[in-house]
């Protein structure tokens, strides 16, 4: 008989899951990569100069000596507006995933729980799907200001409906689970089903939507910078760095290239982690890379 001290355990399994992702080359690859883009937004600004700092006499400077991304119209360091930019966007990102996925949660459950509520929910949700996104965010800009907080909330009330459809497809396919009507025929009370029985399956399909979520906040902030809609010029973001050097772009590429390639790579990693987890949370393709 084996000692129960050498024995092997049964790993946790939040630590089984952890181990499985990791070992899927797309959550590793990308996760490595976003990392690596999260540190250097974090750590970058304190290395690196003061990116609205003016020097006419350096402006419009190729990478090299003068910068090593350059220098722009007004003689600003490219490679520190870009690094500090990276803070912007990672920051739209994150919030808008969060707030998102809060309140598409809340709403997604009881539209698909209680029935009563289903219609008058997802009315509201089909409506605000049938507004083009750009368009309702530039609209609320207008009306309440360029502020941070502003194109968050700009950018999150898009992204709800979309989460609040996912969440009633989860919830209404698990409430005819034999487990849930078990629990329904013997008095649980309906916020205890909820949270043992329904909340944990909507879990898996929200950690990968909140990824593309991110991803797309993040490319939908550049473009209201781009078009002068989102972030104020003075808070370096790399949609407004991209605006800002539009005009310049035939003689002086790098001022669009630059931030133009941090953004891609960016919301590559975000998708690239979302795919990985996408395969590992899916049952059917976790048992096969097992």
């Amino acid at each position: 008989m084996a000692d129960p001290a050498t024995a092997p355990r049964d790993l946790p399994a939040e630590l089984s899951l952890a181990r499985l992702a990791l070992r899927n080359r797309s959550v590793y690859w990308g996760g490595l990569l976003l990392c690596i883009i999260v540190v250097v937004a974090i750590v970058g600004p304190y290395f690196t100069a003061e990116p609205s700092a003016l020097n006419p006499t350096n402006r419009l400077k190729p990478p090299g000596p003068n910068g090593v991304f350059g220098t722009d119209m007004l003689g600003r360091d490219l490679f520190s507006r870009v690094i500090n930019g990276a803070r912007v966007s990672l920051v739209v990102g994150l919030a808008v995933a969060v707030i998102a996925v809060s309140i598409g949660l809340f709403l997604g459950l009881i539209a698909g729980y209680i029935r009563v509520m289903d219609a008058l929910i997802m009315r509201v949700m089909d409506g605000l799907m049938s507004i083009p996104a750009i368009l309702l965010a530039i609209a609320l800009i207008s009306l309440s200001g360029a502020t941070l907080t502003t194109v968050v909330i700009a950018i999150v009330i898009p992204e709800i409906p979309r989460v609040v459809r996912l969440v009633r497809a989860v919830v209404l396919t698990v409430r005819e689970e034999p487990y849930v009507e078990a629990a329904i025929s013997v008095g649980t009370r309906v916020p205890t089903i909820m949270a043992r029985h329904v909340l944990p399956n909507t879990i898996a399909p929200l950690i990968v939507q909140a990824t593309y979520i991110c991803g797309s906040a993040m490319l939908t902030e550049a473009i209201l910078g781009f078009l002068g809609a989102g972030i104020p010029p003075e808070i370096p973001s790399w949609g407004n760095i991209m605006s800002e050097g539009r005009t310049f772009f035939q003689l002086t590429p790098w001022i669009i290239f630059f931030p133009g390639l941090a953004l891609a790579a960016t919301v590559l990693a975000v998708n690239i982690v979302g795919d990985g987890l996408r395969d590992t949370l899916d049952p059917r393709i976790a048992r096969n890379m097992r």
